[in-house]
């Protein structure tokens, strides 16, 4: 499904204006703080552990029953059973809404599905409850490529290597659109 320029840049510039200033209050929000700190050090050797940490903490919503949704959907995509991790990302934001990575799932089963207008509203809900997820960032960096509209991928994916220099093809994503944006040839 194409989308017209002018309702992806409604939906970027939505995004763009509507993330909040601060994250989500998590259990340790000063030790979340300091892993973010650390990531961002360009010399930061132990980037992969401090990923996992952030990674971890974004994963546990609190809930015992809001996580095992969440672990059934990444088996069911992990299994390729694209629809099903869908049901289960959809239960899982009906009831936890304010939890940002059923959000997130849901829009990378969205974007496997091919559903990249649903994605990249779910993207912009992730967004809007944890403004420094930087897979939320990078996934709609992709979309936006993919959709023709490298301005906004390349504004996505900068707001992504500034949280995270390390994450691999970042660094290369953001220098490829930066001389396509500006004329250059590769």
């Amino acid at each position: 499904m194409k989308f017209s320029t002018h309702i992806l840049n409604t939906v970027v510039a939505a995004f763009l204006l509507t993330a909040p200033v601060s994250g989500p209050a998590f259990a340790d929000e000063a030790e979340l703080n300091k892993l973010f700190d650390s990531l961002a050090e360009p010399e930061q050797e132990n980037w992969e552990s401090i990923e996992k940490a952030i990674w971890r903490e974004w994963s546990d919503s609190g809930s015992k029953a809001m996580n095992l949704l969440l672990n059934r959907g990444r088996r069911a995509m992990s299994d390729g059973k694209i629809e099903e991790a869908i049901d289960h990302f959809t239960a899982l934001t009906d009831h936890a809404p304010d939890f940002a990575e059923g959000w997130n799932m849901r829009a990378t089963a969205y974007f496997g599905a091919g559903h990249y207008g649903l994605s990249i509203a779910d993207i912009q809900r992730t967004l809007a409850l944890n403004p420094r997820h930087f897979g939320a960032m990078q996934g709609l960096g992709r979309m936006l490529e993919e959709l023709d509209d490298s301005q906004n991928a390349l504004t996505a994916y900068q707001a992504a290597y500034a949280i995270h220099p390390h994450r691999p093809g970042l660094k290369e994503a953001v220098e490829r659109l930066e001389q396509q944006v500006s004329g250059q040839d590769l």
